[in-house]
């Protein structure tokens, strides 16, 4: 706390662009366009992951090849996008609130 009272806020620094280095964490869907069944999943690389998913490296999601993603949410705290994925998975409400929410995304 400061001498004024006030509680200090720290906030990710900045790259040398002026952008803020956020890492970022992320809970997201995957379909499977084999088998049109969705994946639930957590990570800090999006990208990185969804190129893991779609070369096989992912033994979940090895032979429901090939992959699209169709939802991501993301978080600033890896424990938040945890606690999310979880909630997917063992909430049936969550879950299913969340899949009639974006029926049109999954369905493209």
């Amino acid at each position: 706390m400061s001498s004024n009272g006030r509680t200090a806020v720290s906030t990710p620094p900045l790259a040398s662009d002026g952008v803020q280095n956020l890492n970022m964490h992320y809970v997201y869907i995957l379909k499977s366009l084999k088998d049109n069944k969705l994946y639930i999943g957590h990570t800090d690389d999006l990208k990185r992951r969804f190129v893991e998913h779609n070369r096989g490296n992912v033994a979940s999601t090895k032979y429901r090849r090939p992959l699209k993603l169709v939802y991501y949410e993301a978080y600033l705290d890896e424990e938040d996008a945890k606690v999310r994925e979880k909630s997917f998975k063992h909430s049936g409400s969550v879950y299913n609130g969340l899949i009639k929410r974006i029926k049109r995304s999954i369905e493209k």
